[in-house]
């Protein structure tokens, strides 16, 4: 009994071991980098890690600073692009990022690139101050609506995302959930495989159709006054002459509206009849979503940052 006992541990060890070794070879997973978070209470990555896209069609980098994507060869005439997963762009190569298919439009200018999954548009203007010394010429914040419901502890309360209690007027910084295990995860990769493919409890479908839910719930404005209190804080806190707020396609016009009462720049994308911006399942912009958009941001850039 004890040999037999004895025998199916080892043929479980090495089953998981060949396992282990089919899914790193083939990249059935995606790489997800380790965050951490700074003494400013931003969340971003450990510097220097690089992996692999699900696939493993290409590779990610992040670079000495923490931030996905290569660092410019020099800081003059600095333009810093901040954003959520849309400038994070681990599903597309690094070809198909803003910093790049700008820096190809715009050659005397140089770009930099400060991108996370779940940034809120508070988030990227807290991150805005750690690039003050480096003196960029612009700073572009790239957002959908729901960066603005998501910066408001009120409307979208949660505790992974960097959030304005508008009432206390005070910020109130993301924290990371479970980090413990998903360091595991993120290390094992054939039991983020499973974990993948079987959630317990079905926990990944059901936050997505809650998340649906809340997006068709906040989709029909009905937070004016609060995203008034989000603006007047940011005027009052932050510098907001160099920014520029960039649009997604087919934002709302009334938190547009607002935000040029408020005294921001801003470009609004069109996508219209353009169905190549997306992936089909995604919502991310493909490589040509990306060309699309830094040819209508580098336009504007051309007539509206001169260059040193």
């Amino acid at each position: 009994m004890k040999k037999f006992i004895k025998n199916l541990f080892f043929f479980f060890l090495f089953t998981i071991l060949i396992g282990e070794l089919i899914i790193r070879f083939t990249h059935a997973v995606t790489d997800l980098p380790q965050r951490t978070i700074d003494e400013y209470g931003i969340q971003k990555y450990y510097p220097n890690q690089n992996g692999y896209w699900k696939g493993g069609g290409h590779k990610w980098v992040v670079n000495k600073l923490g931030w996905p994507g290569e660092l410019p060869k020099s800081y003059t005439n600095l333009i810093t692009i901040l954003g959520d997963s849309y400038i994070e762009n681990f599903m597309n190569p690094n070809e198909c990022h803003q910093s790049f298919l700008l820096k190809e439009r715009l050659k005397n200018y140089n770009f930099i690139e400060a991108g996370r999954s779940g940034v809120s548009f508070i988030e990227a203007m807290e991150i805005s101050k750690q690039f003050d010394s480096l003196n960029p010429k612009t700073e572009l914040i790239y957002v959908n609506n729901n960066d603005f419901y998501e910066s408001i502890s009120s409307i979208s309360p949660a505790a992974d995302i960097t959030q304005l209690n508008v009432e206390k007027e005070k910020i109130v910084f993301g924290q990371m959930k479970s980090p413990g295990l998903k360091k595991i995860l993120y290390s094992w990769k054939l039991l983020y495989y499973f974990y993948n493919r079987f959630p317990l409890n079905f926990s990944r479908e059901n936050k997505k159709n809650k998340s649906i839910e809340k997006t068709k719930d906040i989709g029909s404005f009905n937070y004016k006054n609060e995203i008034i209190s989000l603006l007047e804080y940011i005027n009052k806190n932050y510098n907001i002459k160099n920014k520029i707020i960039v649009f997604h396609p087919k934002s709302e016009l009334e938190i547009i509206n607002l935000c040029k009462e408020a005294g921001f720049k801003f470009i609004v994308l069109n996508s219209d009849n353009d169905k190549s911006w997306s992936f089909e399942h995604d919502s991310h912009w493909t490589c040509y979503g990306h060309n699309q958009a830094a040819e209508q941001i580098a336009n504007y850039l051309k007539e509206n940052v001169p260059v040193d």
